[in-house]
């Protein structure tokens, strides 16, 4: 297999694997303590939203919402050694191997500090996704949270988590390709406000999970069609108009 066999944790629960994918991963399981612990906090917010005592998302949500945040590994709640591991990427590993190598053979300092400015740089990017894991836990689990959705005109469908306690809301979105040369723009509307753009899609990109602080005082949560990097101000018709209120 060519996937990085941590990368599995969200498919895996969710059972969205194959065959030999599956059996992989559990011969990996049995061995890796860190994959056991996420397996079973991620399985535990699956279950949560499959709850049948509050709105139930439909099934393709949760797929969404945890591979989403697979994208990026996160940090485990396991042991130091584990967790400094685990948390860097391989790619990122082999950098701060490579940096800690021409340091050893006396290549000059200069070379070490740029490799190891560039290793705590992708660690801080890796804390910054575990961060907003949790925050994404947080909300969807919420007991006050409440869930609103829209079909996309084009295709797709966006839905809307927001939660007062937590003064947020989730909004993800799983819609079909972009037209070429253009990507989505998600927006926030407020009484009395223009629009705020809410996130902005790389090329190709059709499906993402944000966070919006401060979601629950809006009115709309709103999706366009923008050229690349995205627009100051909504191009309309919008494809879709999420109503919170």
């Amino acid at each position: 297999m060519t996937t990085e066999i941590h990368t599995l944790v969200g498919a895996y629960v969710l059972d969205a694997v194959d065959d030999i994918e599956r059996a992989t991963f559990e011969r990996h399981l049995r061995e890796c303590d860190a994959c056991r612990v996420e397996v079973g906090e991620l399985s535990e917010t699956a279950a949560r939203l499959a709850d049948n005592t509050w709105s139930v998302p439909p099934p393709w949500l949760r797929e969404n919402v945890l591979n989403e945040i697979g994208r990026t590994r996160q940090l485990p709640l396991t042991t130091e050694a584990t967790t400094a591991t685990r948390t860097t990427p391989r790619r990122w590993r082999f950098t701060a191997a490579a940096a800690a190598v021409v340091a050893a053979i006396g290549a000059g300092s200069a070379v070490y500090v740029v490799q190891d400015q560039r290793v705590r740089e992708q660690q801080k990017v890796a804390e910054a996704a575990r961060a907003e894991e949790v925050r994404v836990r947080a909300i969807l689990s919420s007991p006050d949270v409440v869930l609103r959705k829209q079909e996309v005109s084009t295709g797709g469908r966006v839905t809307v988590a927001s939660s007062r306690l937590h003064n947020a809301g989730v909004v993800m979105l799983s819609a079909d390709r972009a037209p070429t040369d253009r990507v989505y723009q998600l927006w926030t509307i407020r009484p009395g406000g223009a629009p705020q753009s809410a996130g902005v899609l790389h090329e190709g990109q059709a499906a993402d999970v944000v966070v919006v602080e401060g979601l629950p005082g809006a009115t709309d949560v709103g999706l366009t069609v923008e050229p690349p990097n995205g627009s100051v101000t909504p191009t309309l018709p919008m494809i879709a108009d999420v109503k919170l209120v």
